[in-house]
């Protein structure tokens, strides 16, 4: 299911996957929290992307310990809005839909950035994972990438001015070789599998958006497709 079905729709497809998410608990998703979950739709929020902010919420509140009672959908509201809003940012809509730009109450955890060594630390982490799995066919690339990263990880405390952004701009050339790599072992109909994945997300905004822009978004929605279905980290850093 995409947003170009009704909200209704949405928000029975929210309840179902919310209801998965409390073991099969169903807590009906009515009044003030309907209002809420059709606000996400009105915004343009994709079903996926929705489903993701859920996750995220699921994830912390199983970190503090055994759970006590089932998650209303209110609860996973701050969560659903930051992922938004990296979505908005990764695919390149959020200044061209003024009508989604994010609430000031929104948490800020979305847009807090971290410190370059911390960075590297996870990025690292993350491709040393990688190479756990059972997908052995970038492992020369990831390799290198490793190597690399753990070195420059030493002095990027240090680094200012000219020198960082040097750095800067390789971790987004080791970012788009990565995404390029994943993108060659993808077979023909797993590409167009996620053009019309991209397509659908995308399509709230279709309408508002100059051909060039929509063409730039799409290609960044599908690279955040690949990025999602290999687990690659993003490299790069703004």
């Amino acid at each position: 299911m995409d947003l170009t079905e009704s909200p209704e729709d949405y928000c029975r497809a929210i309840e179902a996957y919310l209801c998965r998410k409390n073991d099969g608990h169903l807590i009906r998703i009515v009044g003030p929290a309907f209002d809420t979950v059709c606000g996400w739709a009105s915004r343009g929020v994709p079903l996926k992307v929705a489903c993701r902010g859920i996750d995220r919420y699921f994830e912390r509140y199983y970190a503090k310990g055994p759970r006590r009672r089932p998650v209303r959908i209110e609860f996973c509201e701050a969560d659903v809005l930051d992922v938004f809003d990296e979505w908005r940012r990764a695919v390149g809509v959020g200044t061209l839909v003024s009508a989604v730009e994010t609430d000031p109450g929104e948490s800020p955890a979305a847009r807090r950035h971290a410190s370059l060594p911390a960075h590297l630390e996870r990025v690292v982490a993350r491709l040393t994972a990688l190479r756990a799995g059972t997908d052995r066919s970038l492992d020369a690339l990831i390799d290198g990438m490793v190597r690399e990263l753990d070195a420059a990880r030493g002095a990027a405390k240090s680094l200012r001015g000219e020198a960082r952004a040097v750095l800067l701009a390789r971790l987004a050339e080791l970012d788009a070789q990565l995404l390029a790599a994943a993108r060659e072992r993808l077979s023909a109909d797993m590409r167009e599998a996620l053009r019309r994945e991209a397509e659908a997300e995308l399509s709230p905004f279709r309408g508002r958006m100059p051909q060039p822009a929509y063409e730039q978004s799409l290609a960044a929605c599908i690279d955040r497709l690949v990025r999602e279905r290999a687990r690659l980290p993003v490299v790069s850093l703004e």
